[in-house]
C-alpha cells in the first residue's frame, strides 16, 4: 500500500511539473511592417519557424510608413518596427522616446537597386521627361513627410544639377501610387519593390533611374526596437535578433545575378507572395531585390548623410547623433550565439 501511495504521489508530482511546461505560451512580439519587399527577412523568420524556435509568437501590424511606427514603439504599444530612419525618429529622441536602430533591413547596393525613380509613362513616351533634370516643377511622390526618401530625392536632384525645392513633393504611400499615376495626380515617384514592378507591369509608369546609380548603398530601411524590447531584464530582443539574422542569411542566399535567382530564390518568392501585398509570383520574379548585410550591421555612413540632410532642411530640430540612436549589441550577441549553436 505504501508503495502504491508513493507511486501515486510520484506520478502526481511529475504531472504537476509537466503542466507549466506544456501550458507555457510563447512570448508575443508585435512587429510593424510596410508590406514592402524589404520586410522579407521578417516574413522568412516567421515562415521558416525561426521565431518559433526562439519561443516567440510574432504578430505583424501594417503601417503605410515607418515614420508612423515611432510613437507606438516609444510608448511600448509596438515592440519592433521596420522601415526608413525618418526625421520623426530623430525628433522623438528629444521627447525621451526610447527607440533605437538595431539592425540592417535593406540597402540599394549596386546591381540591387530595389528602389527606383519612376515617371508617368505618358511623360516618358512623349519625351517630356527623359532624365531627372526634366522633373523641374513637377510633382514627385514620396512615401511620407520626413522619410529618408526625402534625402534620396535630394541626392537624385543634386545629381541632375537641381535643388531640392525645384520639384513639388507629394506624400503618398507605396500602395497609393499606382492609382495616382493612373489618374495623372503625380508625375514621378520614389518607389520600392515589389510596387515598382507592379506599377510598371500595369503600364502606369516606367523606371527613370534606379536609386543605386545615384545613391549606392543607401541604408534604405532598418530594424527598430521599442522601449519594451530594449529593457535590460528582457531577453526577447536577443531571441528576436537571432531569428532575424538567420532569416537574413537565408535571404542573402536567395540572391544572384541581380535577382532572386540564388539557391533559396524560389522559396523566398513563395514567402513574399504569401506575406506581401503583391501576390503575383511572376511580378516578384521580375523585380529587383534589395541587398542586406547577412550579419545585420548597418551602414552608418549612409545614415549620417540622411541625418545631415534632415538637419539642413530643418526637418530634425534636435541634437540627435548616430551614437545615441544605434544599439549594435543585439546584432553582436545574436551572431555570437548563432555561431555557438552552429546555426550560422
Amino acid at each position: 500500500m505504501k508503495l502504491i501511495t508513493n507511486t501515486i504521489k510520484g506520478l502526481a508530482l511529475a504531472a504537476a511539473l509537466l503542466v507549466p511546461a506544456a501550458s507555457m505560451a510563447a512570448d508575443k512580439v508585435t512587429v510593424g511592417v510596410t508590406n514592402a519587399a524589404s520586410d522579407i527577412a521578417l516574413f522568412i523568420a516567421d515562415a521558416k519557424g525561426y521565431f518559433a524556435d526562439e519561443d516567440l509568437a510574432v504578430e505583424f501590424v501594417s503601417f503605410d510608413s515607418a515614420a508612423k511606427m515611432i510613437a507606438p514603439l516609444g510608448a511600448g504599444q509596438l515592440d519592433v518596427g521596420g522601415g526608413a530612419a525618418s526625421a520623426g525618429f530623430y525628433n522623438g529622441l528629444d521627447r525621451n522616446v526610447d527607440v533605437r536602430i538595431v539592425a540592417d533591413k535593406a540597402r540599394n547596393s549596386p546591381g540591387y537597386g530595389f528602389q527606383s525613380f519612376l515617371v508617368r509613362k505618358a511623360l516618358k513616351d512623349e519625351g517630356e521627361v527623359k532624365s531627372l533634370a526634366d522633373l523641374k516643377g513637377r510633382k514627385v511622390a514620396v512615401v511620407s513627410n520626413g522619410s529618408s526618401d526625402l534625402s534620396v530625392l535630394n541626392e537624385a536632384l543634386k545629381s541632375a544639377g537641381l535643388k531640392y525645392d525645384d520639384v513639388e513633393v507629394v506624400y503618398l504611400g507605396f500602395t497609393q501610387q499606382l492609382a495616382a499615376y493612373e489618374n495623372g495626380a503625380i508625375d514621378a515617384s520614389i518607389t520600392t519593390e515589389p510596387n515598382v514592378t507592379n506599377i510598371v507591369s500595369k503600364g502606369a509608369a516606367d523606371v527613370l533611374v534606379s536609386n543605386d546609380t545615384f545613391y549606392p548603398d543607401q541604408q534604405t530601411a532598418v530594424i527598430f526596437y521599442g522601449s519594451e524590447m530594449l529593457k535590460s531584464d528582457s531577453d526577447r530582443g536577443l531571441r528576436f535578433m537571432k531569428a532575424y539574422v538567420r532569416a537574413a542569411n537565408f535571404y542573402v542566399d536567395a540572391l544572384a545575378e541581380g535577382g532572386l535567382k540564388g539557391k533559396n530564390g524560389a522559396e523566398v518568392i513563395d514567402i513574399m507572395a504569401k506575406y506581401s501585398n503583391v501576390k503575383d509570383k511572376a511580378v516578384i520574379e521580375k523585380m529587383t531585390p534589395h541587398r542586406m548585410n547577412p550579419d545585420g550591421t548597418v551602414n552608418t555612413e549612409s545614415l549620417q548623410k540622411d541625418l545631415d540632410f534632415f538637419k539642413q532642411a530643418g526637418l530634425v530640430t534636435t541634437n540627435a547623433t548616430l551614437d545615441g540612436v544605434i544599439d549594435a549589441s543585439f546584432v553582436a550577441k545574436a551572431n555570437e550565439a548563432l555561431a555557438a549553436e552552429g546555426k550560422k
